[in-house]
């Protein structure tokens, strides 16, 4: 590719993963094996990650004359630092899948032995049972959080949370709450 193909490959990347990382859905990689470059660029716009114990993590580029242009350097360190995401990246250095647990890039790692998708997918049963909601309106304040000073986040928090008050689903919860059953959400 010329130099130009790359830059409109990388625009379009960003483009494409943008949705992907201010989804109203809470979004969940389940990573199976490789995850260098592009693979981990697009595991860090998913809101949760779960990985196969056997799976790996890594930024090479650099070692490639390039960084990561998709996201990367952006991303990476506000789920694990400055500092960490500085090793990773100038260093090469790969993650094991523990490793990767311990940093904060991923939240949870699957046995040995159990497929990664069921793994995540049962992990998971309280977001889809939960109430979207909720959901929906935790994620824009917790997105939010990094971009704003916090004053202005807890205006934005205030605004999120009023629109979970008039819910009908927080409605279902109290009436499940007071009638000590699971409430059934409906996302109104």
């Amino acid at each position: 590719m010329q130099e130009n193909d790359v830059r409109l490959q990388l625009e379009l990347y960003r483009s494409e993963l943008r949705p992907i990382d201010r989804s109203p859905k809470p979004v969940v990689a389940a990573i199976n094996g490789i995850a260098l470059g592009g693979g981990l660029e697009l595991a860090l716009c998913c809101d949760l990650r779960v990985a196969a114990a056997h799976a790996r993590f890594g930024f090479p580029e650099t070692s490639l004359g390039i960084i990561p242009g998709a996201g990367g350097t952006q991303r990476l360190p506000r789920i694990i630092g400055e500092a960490r995401a500085k090793e990773m990246v100038l260093l090469g250095r790969q993650l094991t899948a523990e490793e990767a647990l311990s940093w904060g890039l991923i939240q949870r790692v699957t046995p040995e032995g159990k497929r990664v998708v069921d793994d995540a997918v049962e992990w998971l049963r309280p977001i889809a049972e939960g109430a979207p909601i909720a959901q929906a309106e935790a994620l824009t304040a917790i997105d939010h959080a990094l971009d704003v000073s916090l004053e202005v986040g807890l205006e934005l928090e205030k605004a999120s949370y009023d629109k979970t008050l008039v819910s009908d689903d927080r409605r279902e919860a109290l009436a499940a709450f007071a009638q000590k059953r699971r409430p059934i959400f409906q996302g109104r």
